[in-house]
């Protein structure tokens, strides 16, 4: 698994491990049904605290990325139970992320932009 850590980043590391498994997600790299490695085996591999890697993993069940399972460990699940909450969150991120480009003098043309090459990105 492709996973870099940025020791000298200010984002905290569990939030850089959810945030490149999600993006492994995103990409087809990871699918459903695919093992994680464990919790000690993958902060071995990444030099962090085994506690940060189980929040990261935390995080992600709770999202309904991963399920978590004693024999089988963790275990990319994306489940999407009610398709209308999920899009009430997006929106939420989105909300503030549009508001910084308002701030920022970035157009409503070059927002969609963005938008479309992130999603070309990734088909």
């Amino acid at each position: 698994m492709l996973i870099e850590i940025d020791f000298n980043s200010p984002e905290a590391i569990y939030i850089q491990l959810r945030n490149q498994i999600v993006m492994l997600i995103a990409q087809d790299r990871l699918r459903d049904g695919d093992s994680l490695p464990s919790v000690r085996n993958l902060a071995t591999q990444l030099g962090v605290n085994m506690h940060t890697v189980n929040k990261a993993y935390a995080m992600l069940r709770q999202e309904g990325y991963l399920k978590l399972d004693r024999r089988s460990g963790a275990v990319i699940s994306v489940e999407i139970t009610d398709k209308q909450d999920e899009m009430t969150k997006i929106n939420d991120y989105m909300e503030m992320i549009v508001a910084q480009a308002i701030c920022k003098e970035i157009s409503k043309d070059e927002m969609l932009r963005i938008v479309d090459e992130m999603y070309d990105k990734f088909f």
